[in-house]
């Protein structure tokens, strides 16, 4: 049969990872991280209160792309040449990417409330595979 894919080989996939886990953490999905973190909260001081959130336009834009670029570290956390394991890693990217995906709707719905959330959600998904993988890998090496 002519054109059929029912017995062909999977070709692989033309993906690379160039970056070490390292630097995509260190100069991707970090520095996407802080502008969410930094975009909303309370300040407060002996002057008084001060809110922080996104008023313009290109504010918020800005917090959606770096909830983009958060969510899109998740898939590429787990490409071959990355991914540390099939199971907790995997469970640690796939939540990143889930949690991405709603900082990007918070963020383009305007709520301020939800970007704050997801926020404190994707320090804990960092803060738990860290936890796990980073002082395990420390832990490891020859003293």
């Amino acid at each position: 049969m002519v054109g059929s894919c029912a017995n062909a080989t999977p070709a692989a996939t033309p993906f690379k990872a160039v970056a070490s886990t390292g630097v995509l953490m260190n100069a991707i999905l970090e520095p996407a991280a802080e502008i969410i973190w930094a975009s909303v909260g309370t300040v407060v001081t002996a002057d008084g209160i001060e809110e922080i959130e996104p008023r313009t336009d290109d504010e918020w834009t800005a917090v959606r792309n770096a909830a983009m670029v958060v969510t899109e570290s998740g898939n590429l956390l787990m490409m071959e040449g990355r991914a540390r394991d099939t199971e907790d890693w995997t469970t640690f990217s796939e939540a990143l990417v889930e949690i991405g995906a709603r900082a990007v709707e918070a963020a383009e719905d305007q709520d301020t409330d939800a970007v704050f959330q997801v926020g404190g959600d994707i320090y804990n998904i960092c803060a738990g595979c860290h936890q796990q993988y980073v002082e395990s890998m420390q832990n490891a090496r020859p003293q």
